[in-house]
């Protein structure tokens, strides 16, 4: 196969896929060509598409590569697709997002002590559309769980690693500024008691 043909095939797998197409992927349809050469036809398509100052271009997202629009032209394409209720973030989802995504891993104390409101509603929507994920338990009181960002989550803001988040100002938080639920400072004042039981215990060597 020549490779003027392998540039058509994927090109047109770019513009049938609604998802980020990895290299491997790719390799998989053109079996004749390594990774290497593969990269090389995508690096060649997103020159053409530059230098002939096209509407599209090809952008590297969450690891694979998207055909996506020029960004100067959003203004226009605003005007003309409306996002769906289903699909469209709220601001307190992006505003939470955007904690989950500087602070992560993160708890859902941590959360809403930055934000000041309970968070319950937009945690179960973030991780219902998959862009947000449970990442294990903290080792503390309560064990309580940690959350961080998908795959899906860089997809769909465009990213191809939490590298390319803007350079906001750091979120400053310290173990005072968070307010625990009464049930977690329940059971943190229970340990207390337990630790100073054992600390007054009177030893029973001989």
């Amino acid at each position: 196969m020549e490779k003027d043909q392998a540039k058509s095939i994927i090109e047109a797998m770019f513009f049938v896929s609604d998802k980020p197409l990895f290299v491997n992927e790719i390799k998989g349809v053109l079996e004749e060509f390594d990774a290497q050469a593969i990269k090389d036809i995508i690096n060649k398509l997103t020159k053409e598409y530059e230098d002939m100052s096209r509407s599209f271009r090809i952008k590297e997202i969450a690891g694979g590569y998207q055909i996506v629009t020029d960004p100067s032209l959003a203004p226009w394409l605003k005007k003309l697709y409306k996002t769906s209720g289903a699909d469209r973030l709220t601001g307190p989802s992006l505003e939470t997002l955007a904690i989950i995504a500087y602070k992560q891993p993160v708890t859902k104390p941590e959360i809403e002590a930055i934000r000041g409101v309970n968070v319950d509603g937009v945690l179960k929507t973030v991780i219902e559309k998959n862009l947000v994920r449970i990442a294990g338990r903290r080792e503390t009181v309560g064990r309580p769980i940690l959350y961080g960002t998908t795959p899906e989550f860089l997809q769909y803001f465009g990213l191809n690693s939490l590298k390319e988040l803007p350079n906001l100002e750091e979120f400053h938080i310290t173990e005072d500024d968070i307010e625990l639920p009464e049930h977690l400072k329940k059971e943190e004042k229970e340990e207390e008691v337990i630790q100073d039981e054992r600390i007054n215990q009177p030893s029973q060597e001989n």
